[in-house]
């Protein structure tokens, strides 16, 4: 918000130096984030006198003017300005000068005479919205004084925080002024000279639906003439960052400004029979707004209407039929207090962010609907003229009591630290408009309202009652009134001190698992990505990847490692149809990183993101979180020592495994997945390890030829993982289980088993491990061979065996006898023979 020095003084009396005021502000939470001087772009501009006014001997619509400005011999300049007499005070811009925009004056020739300068509209300089004629300043205005001088400003750039709506506007930051410096603060003084006929006679108001709009005050003023705003106003509403539009409008910005009220003027004669109803739009219904864009309105959507439709959108925009025009000689005030969720919906609902709508978004005072009606009344009667009629329409007259709660001064001063005596608490609440009282007996302290009330017995503690203003709407529990105290006292008093009480124990990080699959992905050579969590209807409709088995999560697990099921969940006010299903797996997504990749020119993308899905079982919300990788194009550059290869499955395989290790899992157990799409049929796992503690699961999978085409995807083959991992939202690595380097040697020896192609290789590794004993120690495939002399429906998988025996040398015997077993085991179980 823009805060111009002079106009908060007329509030408030502010001895501070702009750069002092700032620093106070911002220790009381009002951030000034920027201090601004309004007016110094006017350089080389001063005040001048016009001495003569002449016609121009060879332009009909231009001047010649000799212009006094208080120092050396006139100046001549050349005008177009109609407005202009001898003895007029104005600006003149120098040669030289440089006016907003970066506008530069020269001395030039008009018509064959030379122009020393440049008389100045008000338009020109940014101090009024008058581009017609030149700026008339004061007849006392001193001659050849600098106008960034006379009419420059200091403005202060400050962030209100959005719980402090009271704070939107000059008052209620000269109240803050005010609490900070000991000054008085100064309510405008509202009086309303009522003239004109009954109001009732001109405006009735009708409230539907009272939930959303909880008061409405309306004004009538007729016999209105439309102008400028005076000169003065508009450069207050410049410095504020308001465009002045006319008397009447100004008169509503204006009071918007300075008590943070927002309030509508509409025509008067575009009411039908004077009768504004406060109402849900109806399906069908349109409204051109002040924006001149019509719009279809929606029927969740607040509107204000008379008898034959919409004439605007309540607290957000009017409506361009019932806009203030030049010809309006009767206008109706609208001062409400609007249901602020209501409004920001409807704000976001149609893109509409105005000044208004901000203020009403974080609520409202209740009585300020009826100040701000009386307010906008009277200073368009002074602005304007007319007769304001008598009494005003008010939905809501009774104005609630001011709320209160009860505090511990003990408490207050435990929480910040040290002693705060009770008679300085209640002097620094009072500098905020909080007055207190001691409490009855039997209050009870309000200490938490959200998630969950809390309300606790004092005990022996001394009580007070904090009687709030009614303009505190932040102010709900025990901690708020301690954060008053602290903030007018000013956070640099409280003492800085050790805390006394024990550190908490310590705490592993909940996402010590997390950061251990990331780091070992990105050793492994797989850059992570972060993508979207919200995606197309379309991507999510393509992919149909299979759900997990439905179920609770595992014992010990959160709600989180859950398995992935339910139905999408759409965005029901999406940004972009792109962005408006919350996935429910990342396979997706990283087909996306691939084809942008690939529309780049890179064709080898090894890729992992760590994210979470989403379903909807029912009408609850579910959520998992899972480890996605996606392989495509060349697994290594050719070099000297290897040639270029694809990513395969086993590739995935690999990076399964070596997660296994990281989680000290055991070997996974692959089983063979007949899914069909998006699964490319024989070349897709479920993958299953797991401990009494530890899970991993999931799918490993080269993706069917029709769904990498549904990506426009050119690699050949992309190979996928979707792994759900215990631990990834939250939980910690196991234990490392150190066991000493063995005192004797272990032998290898090396197996090669033939068997039909169809046979998957861990039925044959369960197999030797069935039968071989407990010397065994790993067993590891290192070789598949499909050729001569083996039949086409035969492979040959060579595993190589390591035993050995913590207390002693194996004999050939021990060896020889655990390898016959293996032998005889795989021919019976497996019906396979041994390559030899």
């Amino acid at each position: 918000m823009r805060v111009p020095l002079n106009w908060l003084r007329e509030y408030v009396d502010v001895q501070l130096s702009p750069e002092e005021l700032a620093e106070r502000l911002t220790l009381l939470g009002m951030e000034v984030q920027a201090i601004e001087h309004w007016g110094a772009d006017w350089r080389s501009v001063v005040v001048g006198e016009l001495l003569t006014v002449e016609k121009h001997p060879f332009a009909d619509r231009l001047h010649l003017t000799s212009v006094n400005i208080g120092s050396g011999e006139p100046l001549h300049i050349v005008c177009g300005a109609n407005n202009i007499a001898p003895g007029q005070r104005v600006p003149v811009a120098l040669p030289g000068a440089v006016l907003p925009g970066d506008r530069r004056i020269e001395r030039t020739e008009k018509m064959g005479i030379a122009s020393e300068g440049m008389l100045c509209s008000g338009d020109e300089l940014h101090i009024t919205s008058d581009a017609e004629g030149i700026l008339i300043l004061p007849a006392a205005t001193p001659l050849g004084q600098q106008l960034s001088d006379l009419y420059g400003d200091v403005v202060l750039d400050v962030d209100v925080k959005p719980n402090r709506g009271d704070a939107l506007c000059l008052l209620g930051l000269a109240r803050e002024v005010a609490a900070a410096t000991g000054a008085a603060l100064r309510w405008p003084e509202i009086i309303v000279k009522e003239t004109g006929d009954p109001v009732s006679d001109h405006l009735r108001v009708d409230v539907r639906v009272p939930e959303l709009c909880s008061r409405f005050v309306g004004r009538w003023i007729g016999g209105v003439k439309i102008g400028p705003s005076p000169d003065a106003i508009q450069m207050r509403l410049r410095a504020a960052g308001m465009r002045p539009v006319s008397n009447v409008v100004d008169a509503s910005n204006y009071v918007m400004l300075e008590l943070g009220k927002p309030t509508h003027a509409f025509n008067g004669a575009a009411v039908t029979d004077g009768t504004i109803i406060v109402r849900m739009a109806e399906r069908g219904e349109r409204l051109e707004t002040l924006d001149h864009v019509e719009r279809e309105l929606m029927p969740d959507t607040l509107i204000i209407a008379d008898s034959k439709g919409p004439i605007g959108i309540a607290g957000v925009m009017g409506g361009a039929a019932s806009e203030i025009g030049d010809d309006t000689t009767a206008i109706a005030v609208e001062s409400a207090i609007f249901d602020p969720v209501s409004i920001r919906r409807t704000g976001h609902r149609y893109a509409l962010r105005s000044e208004a709508s901000l203020r009403f978004e974080k609520g409202q005072e209740f009585r300020l609907a009826r100040i701000g009606a009386d307010r906008v009344a009277q200073l368009t009667q002074a602005w304007a003229g007319g007769t304001i009629a008598r009494g005003r329409v008010d939905t809501a007259s009774v104005e609630p009591e001011p709320a209160r709660l009860a505090f511990r001064p003990a408490r207050v001063s435990k929480l910040l630290g040290g002693a705060i005596p009770t008679a300085d608490q209640r002097d620094l609440l009072r500098r905020v408009g909080i007055e207190t009282e001691l409490a009855p007996a039997g209050t009870r302290i309000q200490v938490a309202v959200e998630p969950k009330p809390l309300v606790v017995d004092p005990g022996s503690e001394e009580v007070l009652v904090a009687v709030m203003p009614t303009w505190r709407r932040d102010l709900a529990i025990e901690a708020d009134v301690t954060e008053e105290v602290a903030r007018i006292r000013g956070y640099e008093m409280t003492p800085a001190h050790l805390p006394d009480t024990l550190m908490p124990a310590y705490r592993h990080s909940p996402l010590r698992v997390r950061d251990a699959v990331r780091e070992i992905m990105a050793g492994a050579g797989i850059s992570e990505v972060v993508t979207h969590a919200l995606v197309s209807p379309a991507d999510e409709a393509a992919l149909a990847w299979p759900d997990d088995e439905s179920g609770p999560p595992p014992d010990g697990a959160s709600v989180t490692d859950g398995a992935s099921i339910g139905q999408p969940i759409t965005v029901t006010n999406p940004l972009s149809v792109q962005h408006s299903v919350l996935r429910r797996h990342l396979i997706g997504s990283l087909l996306n990183v691939l084809a942008l990749n690939e529309r780049q020119g890179r064709e080898s993308v090894a890729i992992f993101e760590i994210g979470q899905g989403y379903g909807r079982v029912g009408d609850a919300p579910r959520e998992w979180n899972r480890l996605a990788f996606l392989l495509a194009g060349s697994a290594a550059q050719p070099g000297w020592n290897q040639a270029a290869r694809a990513y395969d499955i086993d590739d995935a395989k690999g990076l399964v495994e070596l997660l296994c290790r990281l989680l000290r899992l055991p070997a996974p157990v692959y089983t063979a997945d007949e899914t069909g799409l998006p699964l490319h049929p024989g070349r897709a796992l479920t993958v299953v390890a797991q401990t009494e503690r530890e899970t991993l699961s999931g799918r490993v999978a080269e993706l069917h030829p029709d769904t990498i085409a549904r990506w426009d995807v050119r690699a050949g083959s992309v190979v996928v993982a979707e792994l759900a991992i215990k631990g990834l939202a939250g939980g910690n690595l196991p234990n490392v289980r150190v066991q000493p380097t063995p005192r004797f040697p272990e032998v290898d020896r090396d197996l090669a088993v033939i068997v039909e192609n169809a046979r998957p290789a861990a039925h044959i590794e369960a197999s030797i491990r069935g039968h071989a004993g407990e010397l065994l120690r790993r067993v590891t495939l290192f070789d598949v061979y499909r050729g001569a002399p083996l039949a086409a429906s035969e492979k040959s998988l060579a595993y190589r065996l390591v035993f050995g025996a913590r207390d002693r040398t194996l004999t050939e015997v021990e060896i020889d006898g655990a390898m016959a077993q293996v032998r005889s085991g795989v021919e019976v179980d497996l019906g396979a023979h041994i390559r030899t």
